[in-house]
């Protein structure tokens, strides 16, 4: 079995981070919830415990039973976790009299414990916590500080059991991959060796041996999401791979006919549907986005019900499911992780439709994904494409969808893409698209007043879509593209840009 490391999750908002940390470490993780712990099998090599909205002395707070890991095996309490693992054995938690939020840096660290070897003093961390650690319990000693936190990270003698305050999975603990590091290869004795290839390896086997002979329907978007996994699943089934691409009407500018085309090298059996019809029908008089995703999502299903019943015996739908979907919809594996949104492929099939789902990505963040892609030689074409989501631009019009605003859009968006690729900027951008806003402006055009449609384009970088920042595009660039868009797409006579980073806001605006 793939030797791991076990992330207990308390509903931290950074709880993801410390799996792509560790991943970065190429050691494979998995989240559980902290009231549904796996059984600890020989493969489970070491135990974190993520941050948590809680405070550890509420009534309502969580309280695991550690006793089959503590002591026993490796076992790392990061903030809230740190603090349980004080508070809950002898020690003391108290509200901070000076809070921590943001940056700090360790006033103390030390150089000979296994843990924090390597860190220096004066390194910056990242806090975020409404109590401290007033007092450990006797058998633990302190480990690091900062100014106004004694208790920064503490030893328990006599076993492989830690704490630390301060939050090493995030980006601006300069020196917290050097402490995840140490605990996951040094102290839990984990192998560096969870790479693209020995996922292809691994994810390809289980396939064979989950599927069998069984035929899947896998339904197709273009993106490096189904496309890696139906390459996926091609290499484990073969022929008994049975690909939809589903022209929801909701597309990009003629991508339905150049997204079949892409994959006419694959090898892949794909058969193209157009049912854009059914999609604005299920559209017609929903402003709601929850309502709009939802809507899409049923048609979707249906229209894979209608396919699946041609494809004789079939009994399994593959999707490209990946990580930040699973958690953004649902609490990872039912979890306290707080729901965000709703994605169309997430939380199962409904009882009328007898397919099983097989969504081999389920566990990978989306640059992990492209990792797997280029190990399975797919076009950079595929590999490099921004996300798209897949609702479409269903979630980028805000209020009803129609035909003629999609038309509008595929307009605007066409220029934009084309034009950050004829800029170079492509690759430089992480997800780009425009939003057709829901309101009018007044504008002149010649000697005529106009009383036309707005859009926002937006443009962010990111690593994995759980965090972004909005990209900052050169101000000639994006002054030539509004200007295309102006005067090429009739019915916009307004073109903004959104400057939001997520969080607070989110990639797509719906």
């Amino acid at each position: 079995m793939q030797e791991m490391i076990l992330i207990l999750d308390f509903g931290s908002q950074y709880t993801q981070l410390i799996a792509r940390r560790i991943r970065e470490i190429n050691v494979y993780c998995e989240i559980h919830p902290w009231n549904k712990i796996p059984e600890l099998t020989g493969n489970i090599k070491g135990v974190i415990l993520s941050g948590s909205p809680f405070s550890t002395r509420d009534e309502s707070a969580p309280k695991p039973d550690l006793s089959p890991i503590k002591g026993k095996i490796p076992l790392l309490g990061v903030c809230f976790g740190a603090q349980f693992l004080a508070n809950n054995y002898g020690g003391e938690v108290l509200p901070s009299t000076i809070r921590e939020y943001g940056r700090a840096n360790l006033s103390f660290v030390s150089s000979e414990n296994e843990l924090t070897k390597g860190m220096n003093t004066g390194s910056q961390v990242w806090m975020s916590h409404g109590d401290t650690i007033k007092k450990v319990p006797d058998y633990y000693t302190i480990i690091a500080s900062t100014k106004d936190v004694e208790v920064a990270g503490y030893k328990v003698e006599g076993e492989a059991t830690y704490g630390v305050q301060f939050h090493p999975e995030v980006y601006h603990s300069l020196e917290g991959t050097v402490l995840l590091k140490n605990f996951v290869i040094d102290i839990c004795k984990c192998e560096p060796s969870w790479t693209p290839d020995s996922f292809v390896d691994a994810t390809v086997s289980e396939l064979r041996e989950k599927i069998g002979t069984d035929k899947v329907i896998l339904g197709l978007s273009g993106g490096v999401d189904s496309s890696v996994a139906a390459v996926l699943l091609h290499k484990a089934i073969g022929e008994n791979l049975h690909c939809i691409f589903v022209d929801n009407g909701l597309l990009r500018k003629n991508e339905f006919t150049s997204v079949l085309d892409s994959y006419k090298d694959l090898g892949l059996n794909v058969k193209g549907v157009n049912a854009s019809q059914r999609f604005y029908d299920a559209l017609k008089g929903l402003t709601d986005p929850e309502a709009k995703r939802k809507a899409i999502g049923k048609v979707f299903v249906d229209v894979f019900d209608d396919e699946s019943k041609k494809v004789t015996d079939a009994k399994w739908l593959g999707q490209g499911t990946i990580y930040p979907d699973v958690i953004e919809s649902v609490s990872v594996n039912g979890g306290p992780s707080q729901t965000i949104k709703s994605h169309h492929n997430v939380g199962g099939l409904p009882d009328y439709m007898k397919l099983k789902v097989v969504e081999p990505l389920r566990l990978l963040f989306k640059d992990e994904v492209r990792r797997v892609g280029k190990s399975l030689n797919l076009p950079a074409a595929i590999l490099e494409r921004h996300p798209f989501p897949g609702p479409g631009l269903g979630i980028r019009i805000l209020g009803e969808v129609t035909a003629d605003k999609v038309r509008i859009l595929q307009e605007v968006d066409a220029i934009f893409i084309n034009g950050l690729k004829e800029d170079g900027l492509y690759n430089d951008v992480w997800q780009a698209g425009a939003i057709f806003l829901p309101i009018q402006s007044v504008g002149v055009m010649g000697d005529e007043r106009t009383y036309e449609n707005a859009v926002a384009l937006r443009a962010v970088t990111s690593t994995d879509g759980m965090t972004a920042d909005w990209c900052h595009l050169p101000y000639e660039f994006l002054a030539k593209i509004s200007n295309k868009i102006i005067n090429q797409v009739k019915g916009i006579n307004r073109v903004t840009y959104d400057i939001s980073s997520k969080p607070p806001a989110t990639i797509e605006w719906e």
